[in-house]
This record gives C-alpha cells, sequence and structure tokens, in this order.
C-alpha cells in the first residue's frame, strides 16, 4: 500500500485503500482530502478554538480518564509502553499519537487496532459540521476533537494523549488527566517554542494541572527547578525518574527497576537501545501510580506487555542482511541517542546492539531543523551518505544536506526519492553492511513503505 498523504503536504496523492468497496474508497479519499486540507490555517497554538470545537460535540474529553504525555523525545516509546501493559492487564486502552507513518489511522488506535476507515469518514463529516461553523480549525485541532469522541464513544477504559507540539496550547491540553509526563526537554521547534532550553520547558511545563501528578525524566537543574516551582504553585506532586523510578540497564532489552513498591528485576523490553531503558522507567513510574489509584496491573501483565511492546520507526529492524534500520530521529538530542545506539565508529557502547561492518547512511531532514548539528552528529559515522527527501514542501533539498554533509563524509550522494535511495542502499551494501534511514519520521515512513510493499 502506498504511503497515505502527509499533512505537511496535502495535494499528494492518497494511496489505494484495503477495503474492496469503490464506495467507500472514494469517501474516505474524500474525507481525508478535505482534513488534509485544513493544514492550510498551519499551527496554531491556543485552546480557545479547540474547547469550542468540543463544547459543540458534548464534550468528550470530560468523559475520559486520560494520561497526557509531553516532552521533546520519548513521548511515543514511554505511550506506548504504558498502552501494551495495560492492554495486557485487560483494559481498553485508547492511543492518540502524531504524525503516522503511513496511514493516517495509525494515529489513533485502540488496543493497538487503528481506527476503522468507516469511522474516520462518519466522524469528519460530524465534526466538520461544527468545525465550519467556527473560524479556521486546524488540521491537528480537528484531529484531536475527532480522537475524543472515538474514545468516548467506544468507551476506552483509559486513553493515552501525546502532546503534539509544546504543551502548554497545544490542542490536546484541554484535558484534566490523571497524570501528567514530561519526558526531557532539548531543542526542537525552536521557531515555535523559543530558542532556548527554559523557554521551551516553559511551554511543555504548561500541561502540569492543579491537584495532579507529574512524572519527568528531565535533567537539567534548570528544567527540574521550573517544574518544581510549578508543582509547588498547583499542589500537584512530582515524581523524578533517576530518582523515586530507577532502571538499571542488564543488557540488550534487558532492565531492572526499582520503584515507590515495586521491584523488577531481568524486565525484558521489546524496544532497543540504552535510551529505552529510561522510556520504560518512566511509563512503570505511570503504572505504579495508576495502581495506587486502583487500576489492577499485575507484575504479569508488565512482563508481557513490555515485551510486546510496538512501535514501528524508532530503531525499528526491517532487514537482517543487510541490516537495515529505521529511526525517526528528527533533532540533535534524538540523533546523538540514535547514533549511541548503533555503536557508531569509534565510539562503541559497553553493551553493543548491533553489529556491522560499514555504515550506509540515509538521511532525509525537514528544513526547519537544526541541519549542521544533526548532520555533525551522526555522518562522521557513516562509510556512504545518501542524501534525499520524503514528499513534504518543508523537506530539506538534498543539495543543501549534501553542503553541510560533505564536510564530515566525502563518500556522499544525492537522490531525491526516498525509494529510490534506499533501493541503491540494497544494491550497494555487502551482507555484513548497516543501512541506517534516518533523519525524519516523514523520511521513515517513505522508506518503510516501500520496504514492506
Amino acid at each position: 500500500m502506498k504511503t497515505e498523504s502527509k499533512i505537511q503536504n496535502p495535494k499528494s496523492k492518497i494511496g489505494s485503500l484495503r477495503t474492496p468497496h469503490s464506495a467507500l474508497r472514494t469517501s474516505y479519499s474524500d474525507s481525508l482530502t478535505y482534513l488534509y486540507g485544513l493544514q492550510k490555517y498551519g499551527i496554531k497554538f491556543g485552546l480557545s478554538n479547540i474547547t469550542r470545537l468540543l463544547t459543540s460535540l458534548g464534550n468528550p474529553q470530560k468523559h475520559l480518564k486520560t494520561i497526557h504525555i509531553g516532552g521533546t523525545n520519548g513521548k511515543g516509546s514511554v505511550a506506548s509502553f504504558i498502552a501494551s501493559a495495560l492492554m495486557k492487564a485487560g483494559y481498553k486502552v485508547g492511543l492518540y499519537t502524531s504524525p503516522h507513518l503511513v496511514r493516517f489511522t495509525e494515529r489513533i488506535r485502540i488496543n493497538r487496532r487503528e481506527i476503522p476507515q468507516e469511522r474516520v469518514i462518519k466522524l469528519i463529516e460530524r465534526i466538520r459540521s461544527q468545525a465550519e461553523k467556527l473560524k479556521s480549525i486546524t488540521f491537528f485541532e480537528f484531529t484531536t476533537a475527532m480522537a475524543f469522541l472515538y474514545f468516548a464513544e467506544e468507551k476506552v477504559d483509559i486513553a493515552i494523549l501525546e502532546v503534539g507540539m509544546g504543551g502548554r496550547l497545544d490542542a490536546t491540553n484541554v484535558i484534566y488527566p490523571l497524570l501528567s509526563i514530561v519526558t526531557n526537554i532539548a531543542l526542537d521547534h525552536q521557531q515555535y517554542l523559543g530558542n532556548t532550553i527554559s523557554k521551551i520547558a516553559f511551554e511543555k511545563a504548561g500541561i502540569i494541572k492543579k491537584r495532579n501528578i507529574l512524572i519527568t525524566a528531565a535533567t537539567q537543574p534548570g528544567v527540574l527547578h521550573l517544574f518544581r516551582k510549578r508543582c509547588r504553585k498547583f499542589n500537584t506532586e512530582l515524581f523524578q525518574v533517576g530518582k523515586h523510578f530507577k532502571g538499571i540497564e542488564k543488557g540488550p532489552r534487558v532492565m531492572n527497576y526499582q520503584g515507590r513498591s515495586w521491584n523488577l528485576s531481568r524486565l525484558t523490553i521489546g524496544l532497543a537501545g540504552p535510551h529505552q531503558v529510561t522510556n520504560a522507567a518512566t511509563a512503570l513510574g505511570a503504572l505504579e501510580i495508576l495502581r495506587e489509584k486502583g487500576y489492577q496491573i499485575h507484575a504479569t501483565a508488565i512482563r508481557q506487555g513490555f515485551k510486546d511492546v510496538q512501535w514501528p520507526g524508532r530503531l525499528e529492524v526491517m532487514r537482517k542482511t543487510p541490516l537495515v534500520i529505521l529511526d525517526g530521529a528528527h533533532n540533535p538530542s534524538a540523533i546523538k541517542t540514535l547514533r549511541k545506539s548503533i555503536r557508531g565508529r569509534g565510539e562503541p557502547p559497553a553493551r553493543p546492539y548491533f553489529h556491522y561492518k560499514r555504515m550506509i547512511l540515509i538521511l532525509g531532514i525537514m528544513g526547519d531543523k537544526d541541519l549542521r548539528q544533526i548532520i555533525k552528529e551522526i555522518v562522521p559515522f557513516a562509510y556512504k551518505v545518501i542524501l534525499t527527501r520524503p514528499h513534504l514542501d518543508r523537506s530539506a533539498p538534498p543539495a543543501l544536506l549534501k553542503k553541510h554533509a560533505q564536510r564530515w563524509c566525502a563518500n556522499t550522494e544525492c537522490i531525491e526519492e526516498v525509494k529510490d535511495a534506499v533501493a541503491s542502499a540494497l544494491s550497494q551494501a555487502s551482507k555484513d553492511d548497516l543501512i541506517l534511514i534516518t533523519g525524519s519520521l516523514f523520511t521513515v515512513g517513505e522508506a518503510r513503505d516501500f520496504l514492506t510493499a
């Protein structure tokens, strides 16, 4: 199946659909065309539009028990760990994340099942009639309302919601959750959130609610000071990963956990990379808090859920000979974490996760990112670099990427289409090589679509 339109490029073609019914196919295609067309209103921060829209729909978010997850990196991984364990514990779990890799329906799931196309059609029709009475509802506001309405109608036991961008003025921030999580703070989306860690932390801290609970894996003293100050003001409990919830790596995808009451040894985690120990510990802290609130979550459910967790496009092994890995790292902090995970030349971690002879790097980055720093963090460790771009208007031209990459690797070339870049890398790689595809979730999505075709 071809990759569906990404939200930044409403003019690109919508892929073929699995349903055999032509009427449904046409209606679904038309529905997505309308939805993607809302991006003409751009990215807007503020809660007035989403509040009015949800009010017109009966405020479905008020009927949900939720967990709210913000932060720079790791939001999706933490959400997936929590959702997987709760599902194994017998709960009906809604999960709202963004962006999608291949299909729009990936964004809204219940117990890992994507929202059916038929429901997408009906929900868009219902919400559109209300949205058009308001002014300039954005794509993300509309989609967030869709997720709330779907989860409420399906009566999920709990909904896990990933912040789209920032937190304070993000469309998801209309809820009063059971608890909030801020995974970490790093520089990203500076043009929207501010160009310093403190400014970005202020926006992320906006999801902290009065008389609530915050869990964070952030480590910067200034960030923690800001969080403590806000939590004191709001009479909110603050728990820190590394202090109240500790994860200790015991081997590739194996960890021990020590929390407030739980002690779990030799816990297998289904996501690769040493950074996932921190993400898993963050999720376990949240699950402990939920258990204290009355949720029945036993060790067996945790072990099964963490072992079986799924989060495509994040250090995902697509092939083993040659080794092909996808990772949606899209900012310097995430790229640095990725570099450590794949054991860059001259910088092996204590416990290597992957073994390979040479690395062929396929890199496609959005033009509004810190191109120089992303390239500096990963390109020096590659034998060969292929610069490409996904089908989005804001993706950086390969020729521009090459200007920066040549400083760190002379063996570079530009291939405009992601699928052609992957095919070229496969033709050049030996069986002992690694092909690493990264720089953007959109690059990874197109590559994954090609590799699974």
